[in-house]
């Protein structure tokens, strides 16, 4: 499946943005989707995931109560809505899909590797 992500701009603190991964070629039809976010000089890490089948959902701890993932399966589109935004979460945000058709059990939904397609990113800017 091929995503394309955006949604990403420039806001101020305590602005909100959401994120959109739309896929194309095919639909999501299962396994997962992931964000995962990439700030200069540091590594890409996760951000949030649901479950195609389901809409259970897994966040990174220090995001939960900011960020909300969310999925409209009609679209084949999966939201990542962000409020509260600071300036450490401005990143490169990455969508990315896995297509195992087993359940992933939540730790592997925070490993990239367990992710079979990407986005290409989308900047997200924070201004203080």
């Amino acid at each position: 499946v091929q995503l394309q992500a955006s949604g990403g701009g420039l806001v101020q603190a305590g602005g909100s943005l959401r994120l959109s991964c739309a896929a194309s070629g095919r639909r999501f039809s299962g396994g997962a989707v992931g964000w995962f976010r990439q700030a200069p000089g540091k590594e890409r890490a996760f951000v949030a995931a649901i479950r195609w089948s389901g809409g259970s959902t897994s966040y990174e701890d220090s995001l939960k109560g900011r960020f909300t993932i969310s999925r409209d399966t009609a679209k084949s589109t999966v939201y990542l809505q962000m409020n509260s935004l600071k300036p450490e979460d401005t990143a490169v945000y990455y969508c990315a899909a896995s297509d195992r058709s087993s359940r992933i059990i939540t730790s592997a939904l925070w490993t990239a590797a367990t992710y079979d397609s990407w986005g290409q990113g989308t900047q997200v800017t924070v201004s203080s």
